[in-house]
């Protein structure tokens, strides 16, 4: 098969599918609208259910549920039947998904389904079926065709059943008014999640890691300490550990340009009083937004005495993955 038969079946293929999710839009109707009022509604979790194909993109719709705010979870039909039908309650809500609407799994479980009460929707690709017709709301994610030239693998039917999943998620999202930070919550270990959550406290230099000197060492010495603690810079603090100021890699090569002898000043005498500092319980990602404001790669943190309590460097939110 030549290369430019291959670059046309695979853009028949995409375009197959993107046809089949844009007629999707006309199936947003009062049936969308009562299967999002429904799971809106719930006060329990919303339980997915879907065989072969149809499973897999359960197990991804019930994902993006349960991170966006509708604490959701997938529940294998043929599973259920044998014994984990249990992990439903009476506050639950079960949305399955079929593309015939006549899997057997699924509809063996129907009967018990309706004993327990629970609202049923169903998302299928034939508004005639058995499970259609036994939901309380039936959203039709029918395709006039496959991708797949024989008709046959679920292609054009389950991304259809995937965008309505995803619809049905952000729906429910803007309806609930969850914000960037509830999303962050339910991913911690995520980027966003860590720029929403993570403290300066949790990345900050502290005890002996901390570079710093008294007012009086010599410059030389202070440069010492800066290259053994290799993080750019010094803190400069008084008998009780309160902060005087600091002196930078920036302050040294403008130290040199004066010409000043480092064996003879006091690193007193050439740092930077006043600087900017912060406190503990902050955000990493204000800090990172103050380096940034004002052009520098370190940050005292002190307390209400401004006693000295950790140094943060731009380093430290570049690992941490706040940058």
């Amino acid at each position: 098969m030549s290369d430019l038969k291959l670059k046309q079946l695979g853009r028949d293929v995409l375009e197959t599918e993107a046809q089949a999710v844009a007629r999707l839009k006309d199936r947003i109707d009062d049936n969308f609208v009562r299967a999002c009022q429904y799971m809106l509604a719930c006060e329990g979790r919303i339980i997915v259910t879907g065989m072969g194909k149809s499973g897999h993109i359960g197990g991804k719709i019930a994902a993006t549920l349960a991170s966006t705010g509708s604490p959701a979870f997938f529940v294998h039909p043929a599973e259920a039947s044998h014994g984990d039908l249990g992990m439903i309650t009476a506050k639950d809500l079960v949305l399955a998904l079929s593309n015939s609407g006549e899997t057997e799994e699924i509809k063996v479980l129907l009967p018990l389904i309706k004993r327990l009460g629970v609202p049923l929707i169903a998302l299928t690709g034939n508004p005639a079926s058995t499970l259609a017709r036994a939901a309380d709301v039936h959203i039709d994610v029918s395709v006039d065709k496959e991708a797949c030239p024989l008709g046959l693998a679920p292609t054009a039917s389950s991304t259809a059943a995937l965008a309505m999943g995803d619809a049905l998620a952000i729906s429910l999202l803007e309806a609930r008014g969850f914000t960037a930070d509830d999303f962050a919550l339910s991913h911690p270990g995520g980027r966003l999640g860590r720029r929403l959550l993570l403290l300066i406290d949790d990345v900050m230099h502290t005890g002996d890691t901390i570079p710093r000197n008294a007012p009086e060492d010599r410059l030389d010495v202070a440069l010492v300490e800066m290259t053994r603690k290799g993080l750019g810079m010094t803190v400069v603090t008084d008998p009780a550990d309160r902060l005087l100021g600091v002196f930078t890699d920036g302050d040294l090569r403008r130290t040199l340009d004066r010409r000043i002898d480092v064996h003879a000043v006091s690193v007193a005498e050439v740092m930077t009083p006043n600087c900017r500092r912060v406190h503990p319980g902050i955000l990493a990602a204000e800090a990172l937004g103050l380096m940034d404001t004002y052009k520098i790669n370190a940050l005292p943190v002190v307390d209400a005495d401004d006693k000295l309590l950790g140094v943060l460097n731009m380093h430290d939110l570049l690992r941490a993955g706040v940058m």
